[in-house]
């Protein structure tokens, strides 16, 4: 029997009727998230959003479904729009405008202009408040809709892709403050290095259908999600080679026991190659002559230029799809190169445990932001340490791990720097 409908909302989703399937999702994701649990707790009792009108711009998961209602159940008006068309869950759109009475404007797959029709419905009710991924709701404001701007107290981005671009389009500081939960010092270590790694490596074996150990494997790229990518892979029993251009992280690469060297050399040896720096070019034309046959290749980063398709098809005598995800590319000297996603990160999505940590961040970021927006230039400013101090704490309890406390002869003493 169908859920009771609370409230008819405006909405724009692909079919209402799969609520149901979207709410068993929803509901399924939240409890293998035990710290948004704890947070969302504290804001039913707390109410700290009661003034808040949210324009959230998201990937429109079930996980991601459970911060929406966090913030609505915390005293919020929210509208939802999808950060991300090619991953949006239809039914998790549908229970989130059913069940839970939010206005959202998402469907699967749908064309740019209709997209842009569901950024401007989400904007509909004069946020004063944003929640962005990648900033496409912040760009939107800036270049599109610049009447709304002035009602806009601030914002939170999820992404560093997005704090980038605020960037890039303002020279000079921000169009309003704006707190980077990807600046978290757990967000980089859960999502970007275990999270992003995990989910990397096991996206290439489920989709090649390979056997990582014995592999040479080569990651471009040793920050977070490259060393995140580095480690699993090595834990499967392949051999891993590092390239990188920043001489810091190269050589905290060699110190970590990987092998260092140019993209280019590592193009003869190499088995599989995964980029993950988000620049332009890092595997083109100079490496793909020189890969040996069967080689993978997968981008990890965020932007789709880091592998050179368009050269890489235009060395091909021949293209075509193999397993679900994966293309051939036959070169003239009858070597065949396989590319995974087309060349974008694949959307596999995270574990639900990984975006407990990023959504409890993002609201505790929320909180904060609607606390001090009075004092906060207009500017991008980091999440502080003590909201990645709390969720640290909240995830520690949920795994049953304890703390060491001080002494108050420990906390009283002051080192003099004399040994």
């Amino acid at each position: 029997m169908p859920a009771k409908i609370l409230r008819q909302v405006p909405c724009d989703v692909k079919d209402i009727a799969l609520a149901d399937a979207g709410k068993l999702r929803t509901e399924g994701a939240f409890q293998s998230m035990p710290v948004l649990q704890i947070v969302r707790k504290q804001f039913i009792k707390t109410q700290p959003f009661s003034s808040a009108r949210i324009a959230a711009c998201l990937p429109l998961t079930a996980e991601f479904a459970n911060l929406v209602i966090l913030l609505k159940e915390g005293g919020a008006f929210v509208s939802l729009c999808a950060s991300n068309p090619a991953t949006t869950q239809d039914d998790v759109a549908a229970h989130l405008a059913r069940d839970h009475g939010i206005p959202t404007f998402a469907a699967q797959g749908v064309p740019p202009a209709v997209f842009e029709e569901q950024l401007n419905a989400a904007l509909e009710h004069h946020p004063n408040l944003v929640l962005d991924e990648r900033a496409i709701l912040a760009a939107h404001l800036m270049l599109k809709r610049s009447d709304l701007l002035p009602s806009i107290l601030g914002g939170v981005e999820l992404s560093a892709a997005g704090i980038s671009r605020i960037r890039g389009i303002c020279k000079n500081g921000a169009p309003f403050p704006i707190l980077s939960v990807t600046d978290s010092r757990v967000v980089r270590m859960v999502e970007n290095r275990h999270g992003w790694g995990q989910t990397a490596i096991d996206t290439i074996t489920r989709t090649a259908g390979i056997l990582l150990a014995g592999q040479i494997v080569v990651v471009s790229g040793y920050g977070f999600v490259g060393r995140g990518i580095a480690q699993h892979a090595r834990g499967a029993g392949a051999h891993v080679v590092i390239t990188e251009i920043d001489p810091a992280k190269a050589l905290e690469a060699l110190l970590d026991g990987f092998r260092v060297t140019s993209a280019l050399d590592a193009s003869d040896s190499g088995d599989i190659f995964i980029t993950a720096t988000g620049g332009k070019s890092v595997l083109c034309r100079d490496h793909f002559t020189r890969m040996k046959n069967n080689a993978i290749l997968y981008n990890a980063g965020h932007s789709n230029v880091e592998i050179d398709v368009e050269v890489l098809a235009r060395l091909a005598n021949s293209r075509r799809p193999t397993r679900d995800l994966t293309e051939e590319f036959r070169m003239n000297d009858g070597r065949r190169l396989y590319l995974i996603g087309e060349g974008r990160r694949v959307p596999t999505g995270l574990p639900a445990a990984v975006i407990d940590i990023n959504s409890a961040v993002t609201g505790l970021a929320v909180d904060a932001l609607i606390r001090n927006q009075s004092r906060l230039e207009k500017c991008v400013h980091s999440v502080s340490e003590e909201i990645d101090r709390s969720v640290a704490r909240i995830k520690i309890d949920s795994l049953h791990a304890k703390l060491d406390r001080q002494t108050t002869d420990q906390e009283r003493y002051v080192p003099n720097g004399i040994e």
